[in-house]
């Protein structure tokens, strides 16, 4: 009993073993008892109120490579494959948002990573972990011929308010690799199973959250916000949506989002303008005019003038070539278009150029503590020129304080949304145009 106890212990030292970073970044071996630095790094992200992804990169054809490369290539492979997925991964992802890299299983790597919303967006994340698979395939490739990795990736949000973090984890990495590898009766397929349900039951409910007119104080318009079936891990939008991205149901959520909003609008008598998030993913549908036209065919009493359509996840518009052909068309209707999350990076700014919004929504930010910040107030003054130049409005996001809502007076931005103002709640009747 004493030996066997021994070795277990020998067994587990073996893993033990850490590889030093570049600069931080570590990968624990996956042995339960060593997930305290995970449990520590995802609740520190949580207090600084920011979500975590749990991102897999599972290697499909690993006992292949066992055998073409035998027990010594093997080794030498494993250990290529961690110092290689450390480089690409730290030429992808800033090294503040990285909490930890964990090699959770004998079949790839986990990657925690922090998400800010105000930031990040789940078609970034998406498109950024499959380019670092990529990456690794080909930088393996050069490394050792013998070996051709296969990798597919996969994520999952960690839930908030699960009691037990660690219990919270250990259920993301699951469903994270069972979107990686889309396994018959496997999470994936029970979580293709809820949001299907969701799908087809229009199982959502609209929060409103109020845009105001910054020199009057009136409500000007409303941003519509989605969440799934209450008390089930899909309410929380950034599950809900990365989610339906995965199992390819994204295009037919976000109709089903435009269509209670329709539904609300003429319940409430709403005639105060609307934000409407689109991800560049269904506004670049070739069927999307079409379907948008009909829902509006069921409402005649609303009309398109009243509607923004706020882009969301502007990174990937590029390549997208319906995009801006759908966007010309939905213009020609009456919509009005806003770019979101301006100032978070050179890809907004690029969007403003391709697509001349009628409104641009400052980023969370640039607006956190401009008060203190001489530099930000100098960064929205530069957005404000720039917004005048394409003849858009705009639209501050996050106010969270007095002292930042009087810099947004100070400098004439038109409207602003946020806690100071007020929280997201249910749309309520009789609200009429200011």
């Amino acid at each position: 009993m004493i030996r066997r106890h021994i070795q277990k212990i020998t067994h587990f030292l073996k893993w033990m073993k850490i590889l030093l970073p570049l600069k931080k970044i570590r990968f624990y071996p996956p042995q339960f008892i060593v997930r305290d630095p995970i449990t520590d790094g995802v609740k520190r992200v949580f207090d600084q109120g920011f979500e975590v992804a749990v991102v897999v990169f599972n290697i499909k054809n690993l006992r292949e490579l066992l055998d073409v490369l035998g027990q010594q290539g093997y080794n030498y492979f494993i250990a290529t494959l961690k110092k290689t997925f450390r480089l690409v991964i730290e030429q992808e992802v800033e090294n503040e948002d990285i909490i930890v890299l964990h090699d959770y299983s004998s079949d790839g790597l986990t990657l925690f990573i922090r998400m800010d919303h105000n930031r990040h967006c789940v078609t970034e994340l998406d498109k950024k972990m499959k380019k670092v698979a990529r990456d690794l395939e080909k930088s393996l490739a050069l490394k050792i011929p013998l070996a051709q990795p296969i990798l597919d990736t996969g994520y999952m949000f960690i839930e908030k308010q699960h009691y037990s973090i660690q219990e919270a984890v250990q259920r993301a990495h699951q469903q994270a690799i069972a979107m990686a590898e889309k396994r018959v009766q496997s999470e994936f397929n029970e979580m293709l199973y809820s949001v299907s349900k969701v799908v087809a039951k229009k199982n959502i409910r609209l929060l409103a959250q109020p845009i105001i007119n910054v020199a009057t104080g009136e409500v000007r318009a409303w941003e519509m916000l989605t969440r799934g079936p209450e008390g089930t891990v899909l309410e929380s939008p950034l599950q809900l949506f990365s989610v339906a991205r995965q199992t390819g149901l994204l295009y037919d959520l976000e109709l089903i989002v435009f269509e209670k909003i329709l539904e609300q609008i003429h319940d409430t008598g709403c005639s105060q303008e609307i934000f409407i998030n689109f991800t560049p993913i269904s506004l670049g549908n070739e069927q999307f005019v079409r379907d948008i036209k009909k829902m509006l065919a069921k409402h005649k009493n609303i009309s398109p003038y009243q509607m923004i359509l706020e882009i969301t996840e502007r990174d990937s518009i590029e390549g997208m070539e319906n995009f801006i052909y759908n966007i010309k068309i939905l213009r020609s209707l009456g919509f009005r278009v806003a770019i979101d999350d301006t100032g978070a990076g050179y890809a907004s700014l690029h969007s403003i150029s391709e697509i001349m919004p009628d409104i641009i929504k400052i980023d969370r930010s640039v607006i956190h503590d401009i008060d203190k910040n001489l530099v930000k107030e100098s960064m929205l003054k530069g957005l404000l020129l720039i917004a005048r130049a394409a003849g858009s409005l705009v639209v501050a996001e996050g106010i969270e304080s007095k002292e930042e809502a009087s810099v947004l007076t100070r400098n004439k931005v038109d409207l602003a949304q946020g806690y100071y103002y007020a929280r997201p709640d249910t749309l309520k009747k009789g609200l009429k145009s200011s």
